[in-house]
């Protein structure tokens, strides 16, 4: 096994950088001796765990136990690369399953910094399984509904990445880790090393951000407040509305009955607030549905971005579908509102909404739903990609799965419509009974040039289609698909 580097951080050093002056109390599973030289027997086994404690002062791979990050008590388990390059053997796969434990049974977050190059070879498949026993560690405490967090160090590879690395809830990646399953001896000599590093791992969907080493103790600790444990949380409130100017928060309440209207100065009134039942709302509605299609299309129209910023204090992004690839068109995470309170987000930005953006989106879902974190989201999209290789990447089974994530969801979803509301690739991120809309949307089930042509009518009949389909906020409202209107 490689030695650590100079510059590498120790498992301890790693721990200290995040608990700072907080302390770190350490826990130790019940002794388990091994046989000599280890399961196998393997002459010179003994000998090379005595020099790797020397070296380190660790007696295994792993070290764990209580911390407090920030503000937040949390169990830490981190590797230790310098000893048999942080390999999982059987005593590691103990640590590993105690370190899990403890988290279930005090009911923290676990915290997993980690660096490893896979199994132990010299404990051949008795150092594998360990695989088994921290998957199997992994589910008990999702079904727990505690959170998982990784912060993968240079380098992470084998059995480690797929296990405490991948499988974590939220991944995130110190610059220039070397992190893939391969490690770098047992690639194809040609292997792009781009895709093997933390950087590449970020492209391709498979890590939710690259965090330098002195902004990573700030990071984890708004992870770790926004992922809870949390027990009781209210809906998500519904955001208030932005002008056309980009950004500026909008007076006004809305039509309508919602679980919280904008008003005032942009800010939202408090989640489960109702607004007054047929109040007007301070923008003019459109007369038409060509106008509100015409004004869903704007692009001085406010778009998501301007409405997460105004709504969140911090926001942490999921990024990624973990299947390969990215929707930049779709942003996803968790936020802490200026009161402290977390929300989950899904909000699309006015571009065909792609496979790898439903499915990022049914992930975020399902681990608010799991966590007990409310989830807003926001709708925006002239429907879902319709090219060849949206099809290729299985557009129908990631919309499906969106629906399948938000039909299911135990906590409450809030949905505001911020412009357009294409079809059934907007619907999908819409929760039924509880979507607002705001006076520059429209929601339809297909664009009124499409229903046009699909008719045979000329494009002078674009806009008595587009009427027809009853698709202006007030609309809405009337056919009961949407509870107010925020404007």
């Amino acid at each position: 096994m490689p030695d650590a580097t100079p510059d590498r951080a120790t498992a301890r050093e790693a721990i200290a950088l995040l608990t700072g002056a907080a302390g770190f109390t350490e826990h130790r599973p019940p002794p388990s001796p091994l046989p000599p030289d280890g399961p196998l027997g393997w002459a010179g086994y003994d000998a090379a765990r005595e020099r790797a404690s020397a070296r380190t002062g660790e007696e295994e791979s792993v070290v764990y136990g209580t911390g407090v990050v920030g503000d937040r008590a949390c169990v830490l388990l981190s590797f230790e690369f310098g000893f048999l390059g942080g390999s999982l053997g059987r005593k590691t796969g103990d640590r590993l399953a105690a370190a899990y434990e403890l988290a279930l049974t005090r009911r923290l977050p676990l915290l997993a910094l980690v660096a490893t190059g896979g199994s132990r070879m010299q404990e051949g498949m008795v150092a594998l399984t360990q695989l088994q026993r921290v998957a199997a560690a992994s589910v008990r405490l999702r079904a727990a509904g505690l959170p998982q967090i990784a912060v993968v160090r240079d380098p992470t590879t084998g059995g480690g990445w797929a296990t405490v690395g991948a499988g974590a809830d939220v991944v995130l990646a110190l610059p220039g880790a070397q992190v893939g399953f391969a490690g770098s001896r047992v690639r194809p000599p040609d292997a792009d090393p781009y895709a093997y590093s933390a950087e590449g791992q970020f492209a391709a969907g498979q890590v939710d951000a690259v965090v330098p080493a002195d902004e990573l103790t700030a990071s984890v600790t708004h992870w770790l407040r926004a992922l809870g444990p949390h027990e009781g949380l209210p809906a998500a409130p519904v955001p208030g509305a932005l002008s056309a100017g980009g950004g500026e928060p909008g007076a006004g309440a809305g039509t309508g009955a919602g679980a919280g209207t904008g008003s005032g100065a942009g800010t939202p009134s408090a989640a489960g607030a109702e607004p007054t039942a047929g109040s007007v709302p301070a923008a003019p509605l459109p007369e038409t549905g060509r106008e509100a299609v015409a004004r869903a299309r704007d692009p001085r129209r406010p778009r998501a971005e301007a409405y997460l910023a105004d709504y969140f204090a911090v926001r942490l992004p999921l990024h990624g579908d973990r299947s390969g690839s990215t929707d930049p068109g779709l942003l996803c995470g968790f936020g802490l509102r200026a009161d402290g309170q977390p929300v989950a987000y899904v909000a699309q930005c006015g571009t065909p909404t792609r496979p790898a953006g439903y499915r990022a989106a049914a992930r975020t879902i399902r681990l608010a739903d799991r966590l007990g974190i409310p989830v807003l989201t926001l709708v925006d999209t002239p429907g879902a990609a319709n090219d060849a290789e949206a099809e290729r990447a299985g557009a129908g089974a990631a919309i499906a799965d969106t629906f399948a994530a938000i039909a299911a969801a135990r906590i409450p979803v809030t949905t505001l419509v911020i412009g357009e509301g294409g079809s059934g690739g907007a619907l999908a991120l819409a929760a039924p009974g509880n979507t607002h809309v705001t006076v520059d949307s429209y929601f339809s089930v297909i664009a009124p040039e499409l229903a046009a042509a699909i008719l045979k009518r000329p494009p002078s009949e674009t806009g008595a289609t587009a009427d027809q389909l009853r698709l202006r906020p007030q609309d809405l409202v009337d056919l009961g698909f949407a509870r107010s209107i925020v404007g």
